[in-house]
């Protein structure tokens, strides 16, 4: 079978320009068989550019700050490894935020200047925002103060706005994907799991519409997920306003409003809408994330019947001149202490060439908290382990058994400590397995019953699991007896 590559991408769509007719699909989103790009294939090699800092890392890409020799051009260049692109079936992913780039025009969104491509890799020129991510300063400041709060939350809506008006969502909406230009104001980037709706404005080309409402897996990251994304419900509007209400209150207290020690419990929390307040949030502050965080999409402020214009008006945003934003003067951004000049990055030589073209590696997965990722359209799972979850341990789980934390750490025995991989699945089952044999090398058996079954912290490395016929002790190098301990109680609480 001919490989998705075989025909260069942007080969494949600039060889349907000349067809002129257009036509709906099923949903109703216009699917193209002509358009010309605004934002040019270009015949360029990556030895053409400079490259400077990583600026972050996702499923099957690096973005990277690069310069064009030529011209003295500063971009953010996104490097897609095509073979990952097409063993996990990416490529209508990466084709539709191709598609949906060129055709968004908003200062509140980054812009795409041109593509191009070699043999290995496939290759987007951005723009670069200067001022790094949300993410970055709300952890430099600790936290932000409400005017400042309020400026930036006014242009991430201003934003999603229009990307709504579009008939898109963006998906994956984190104080990550949230950038700032030189002069501080907010853009909205990586469009990796972007959506049309079905009266989308975005004219998409045959095969370049990423599906996936059907899917049992489903796209963003942990601490933003909507609590009817959990369900498998299809995507609206309301679950971006879901995201900026915990990006909001991300900005005030300095963490997500859902944080825990796992994907799985934070998805519990979510569930349960476990939300807490902070005591010095205002009255209008409050009263907005708990209206963005309803459990009800529809409910949300932004996707009524009367638009944005309930979410524009709310008391929180008094004040906001919304047809002037942009020539605003912002809040005065934190820079990095001790960083050198963008001009010393080229010097430091910080990323070599030959990590990509024909060089290029597969990126290590990376999704969510507080690793900064500028695409992340990776699916997660539902129930997922708070480190990578190996295939190898798949053997010693049944068919619809998920992992919910998984750790290397030392059983601790009388004469010698053995490394084990500790796993608890949601069966529930609790066992040990040799990792260098993989053999399984013994279970606990589970109770729901916490005086039959539980996990006493000795210190922050060290638990021990009580069952009434032994005591296991275990030894975690990362320190995560806590979360043992906790990720044991949610389930049996979950399970009563």
């Amino acid at each position: 079978m001919p490989s998705a590559f075989d025909v260069p991408m942007e080969q494949e769509l600039h060889s349907k320009l000349k067809i002129q007719d257009t036509a709906s699909d099923a949903g109703g989103v216009q699917r193209s068989k002509s358009f010309a790009f605004r934002a040019p294939q270009e015949s360029f090699s990556i030895q053409d550019f400079e490259l400077g800092k990583l600026y972050g890392v996702g499923s099957y890409s690096k973005v990277v700050r690069a310069r064009k020799k030529d011209t003295g051009a500063i971009y953010a260049l996104k490097i897609m490894d095509k073979k990952f692109i097409t063993k996990e079936n990416k490529t209508a992913y990466v084709k539709l935020e191709r598609i949906v780039l060129d055709q968004l025009d908003h200062p509140g969104i980054v812009r795409l200047f041109f593509t191009f491509q070699d043999t290995f890799s496939l290759y987007m020129a951005l723009e670069s925002c200067e001022g790094g991510e949300l993410f970055d300063q709300i952890t430099r400041k600790g936290q932000l103060s409400e005017n400042d709060a309020r400026f930036y939350a006014a242009e991430v809506v201003d934003a999603l706005e229009y990307i709504h008006g579009m008939g898109l969502i963006h998906r994956d909406i984190k104080p990550e994907n949230l950038l700032f230009t030189a002069d501080g104001h907010i853009k909205i980037a990586d469009f990796g799991s972007v959506k049309p709706t079905h009266d989308s404005k975005i004219t998409v080309l045959p095969n370049a519409s990423a599906s996936d409402d059907k899917a049992c897996t489903f796209v963003g990251t942990a601490a933003y997920v909507p609590p009817e994304v959990l369900n498998s419900s299809p995507a609206t509007i309301g679950n971006d306003l879901w995201a900026l209400g915990c990006t909001l209150y991300q900005m005030l207290s300095g963490t997500s409003p859902f944080k825990d020690a796992s994907e799985w419990l934070i998805f519990q929390r979510i569930i349960a809408r476990d939300l807490k307040f902070p005591d010095y949030f205002s009255d209008e502050a409050r009263d907005l994330i708990d209206k963005l965080l309803d459990v009800d999409p529809s409910r949300r402020p932004g996707a009524g019947a009367d638009g944005y214009a309930s979410l524009k008006s709310h008391a929180f945003f008094a004040g906001v001149n919304w047809q002037d934003l942009r020539n605003q003067t912002p809040p005065k951004l934190v820079p990095v202490s001790g960083s050198q000049s963008p001009e010393g990055e080229y010097e430091r030589d910080v990323w070599n060439p030959s990590h990509i073209g024909d060089g290029f590696t597969s990126p290590a997965d990376v999704n969510g908290g507080s690793t900064s990722s500028s695409e992340s359209p990776g699916h997660i799972t539902r129930i997922a382990s708070i480190d990578s979850f190996d295939s190898k341990w798949q053997q010693f789980l049944e068919p619809g058994e998920s992992v919910i934390m998984i750790s290397n750490v030392k059983k601790i025995r009388r004469l010698a400590n053995k490394k084990v991989q500790l796993i608890l699945t949601n069966k529930p089952k609790l066992i040990y397995v040799d990792p260098s044999k993989l053999m399984l090398q013994g279970d606990i058996t589970w109770s729901d019953d916490p005086s039959e079954l539980s996990v006493q912290v000795v210190s922050p490395s060290h638990f021990k699991i009580h069952t009434p016929k032994k005591v296991v002790s275990f030894e975690d190098a990362k320190q995560r007896a806590t979360q043992w301990k906790k990720a044991v109680e949610t389930l049996q609480n979950r399970l009563k």
